[in-house]
């Protein structure tokens, strides 16, 4: 008698579950590996992947969804199941840009799980290259989306951010100016962000909501990677809407940290930038990003930038 494998089990298990999620299935991940030791998914290359076509890179927030998904799915792996897990934070750091021609891999490594929080870690890599183009670190909660999790904190915003008016918030809602030229940046375009540039601290943005961005059908709630790549396209357009002009360049990102501090349905997202630091070199920017009401965040972010030589 055959004794099955827990692991093909798993894969299975894996395979459906990766099935159900609107934003992976979009972005064609597949599961390459499931063993005791983490998981390796797989994204094939795609045109709208650019985040710069005149630098020919894949935009970090399409590597930043792919290091997230792997990371929920290698929590699963640790634990025996393909379950609910959430993202409390993430950060990547940029080791190289990505060429946009190329597929992309990411491998995630689950080294503790406690009765509600997981630690993971990964790297992003592109098939025939020995260097890894990302590192990831991500915390992640078990048991997501259950009664048992009792009532929220009320969240005290961040003083080091401008407060968004009403009237600032309702005039990004109506907006409906790109927040970068049409086929510049293929994931932008994709992602279809709009841009509102008269707000007092620098230019609101807003994310449309649209089905395929879902990333936990359960809740349901968008994708934390659509969100981290949504943050990023806010961080550096506020660096090119607030500073002299750079020339054709757009800023690049050296590392990026995201706090995701409640569910963030499905509805139109909004998010707004202040620059921190301002070097020749480097810029530190802060993001963050709201639904409904701005003083109520669904995620707080940080980056440094890589300005680009005049």
């Amino acid at each position: 008698m055959t004794t099955p494998d827990p692991s093909l089990e798993l894969r299975q298990r894996f395979d459906q579950r990766m099935a159900l999620i609107p934003y992976s299935r979009m972005a064609g991940m597949t599961i390459a590996t499931v063993d005791g030791d983490g998981v390796t998914l797989h994204q094939p290359a795609r045109p709208e992947w650019s985040g710069d076509v005149t630098r020919n890179r894949i935009h970090t927030g399409c590597i930043c969804a792919l290091a997230d998904t792997a990371c929920g799915f290698a929590v699963g792996a640790a634990v025996g199941e393909a379950g609910n897990f959430a993202t409390l934070d993430l950060r990547m750091d940029y080791l190289r840009s990505a060429d946009a021609g190329g597929d992309l891999t990411a491998r995630a490594r689950c080294h503790r799980v406690s009765r509600s929080v997981a630690f993971v870690t990964g790297e992003v890599r592109q098939p025939g290259s020995e260097d890894a183009v990302a590192l990831v670190n991500a915390t992640f909660m078990r048991t997501a989306g259950t009664s048992g999790g009792g009532p929220r904190r009320a969240l005290i915003p961040d003083p080091g951010l401008h407060r968004v008016s009403p009237e600032a918030h309702e005039a990004a809602s109506q907006a409906t100016h790109p927040a970068i030229p049409e086929g510049r940046s293929p994931y932008v375009d994709l992602l279809g962000v709009v841009m509102h540039p008269q707000a007092q601290a620098g230019p609101i943005f807003r994310l449309p909501f649209r089905d395929v961005l879902i990333g936990n059908p359960l809740l349901p709630a968008i994708h934390g990677g659509v969100l981290a790549g949504f943050a990023e396209t806010v961080m550096f357009m506020h660096l090119v809407a607030t500073n002299a002009p750079m020339g054709p360049a757009i800023p690049k990102a050296v590392d990026f940290a995201i706090d995701y501090l409640r569910p963030a349905r499905p509805v139109d997202t909004y998010g707004q930038g202040i620059t921190i630091r301002l070097g020749n070199r480097v810029s530190l920017v802060q993001a963050n990003l709201w639904q409904e009401d701005p003083q109520r965040p669904v995620a707080a972010t940080r980056g440094h930038w890589l300005m680009p030589r005049a």
